[in-house]
């Protein structure tokens, strides 16, 4: 039996986005797409999320791209603009399930650096685990081991809420029944059948 649901922050209570800070700042749609394909990747924004400082990983890509150093310092000096809020519907689907008597908790990618930007998440959990104060993050399973050990949790009575497939996976390795978030209306709809 489900008592427990672990949340995923970013494209699921949270609307984080790059191209809201760059699209205006480049004037250009492709262009962004490009820098953040090229210079501002995932892959090392996952370095952040994993506990490396942003003042290092900032000077080595602008060691690597110098040319782009004003656009690289905007990725944290100006970080909160990548931001729209809580993603609609959602926070109020956690206010939800907590009154239904289910304990709410989130594993979540996110640079200690930037927690204050969604401090109104944050509030909303009963636990959570971050990747950058673990300086471990998903989809590496020890992330969400460290949150059944933390609040002992049960895994069987777990229920994740992910968007990305490879992080609901690694959830599911450890025996927490896992859902791949699409929308908070196929979320909503899907609710009580992932919850038996």
């Amino acid at each position: 039996m489900i008592k427990n649901i672990i949340f995923d922050f970013g494209a699921v209570l949270v609307d984080w986005n790059p191209h809201y800070l760059y699209d205006p700042y480049f004037g250009d749609v492709a262009k962004t797409d490009w820098f953040l394909a090229n210079v501002c990747t995932k892959e090392w924004n996952h370095q952040m999320d994993a506990g490396l400082p942003f003042s290092e990983g900032i000077a080595q890509l602008v060691s690597r791209f110098p040319e782009w150093r004003e656009a690289i310092e905007m990725f944290h000096s100006r970080w909160g603009e990548m931001l729209s809020g809580p993603l609609p519907g959602m926070l109020e689907f956690v206010r939800e399930t907590r009154d239904a008597g289910y304990g709410i908790y989130g594993v979540t990618n996110w640079s200690d650096e930037t927690l204050r930007y969604i401090d109104y998440v944050v509030k909303e959990m009963d636990g959570l685990v971050v990747s950058g104060q673990e300086k471990v993050a998903k989809p590496d399973p020890e992330l969400f081991r460290r949150l059944l050990v933390k609040y002992e949790l049960k895994a069987e009575e777990c229920l994740f809420i992910d968007d990305n497939q490879a992080n609901v996976d690694a959830a599911a390795s450890l025996g927490i029944r896992s859902y791949r978030f699409l929308n908070p209306e196929q979320l909503r709809k899907d609710i009580h059948c992932i919850m038996l």
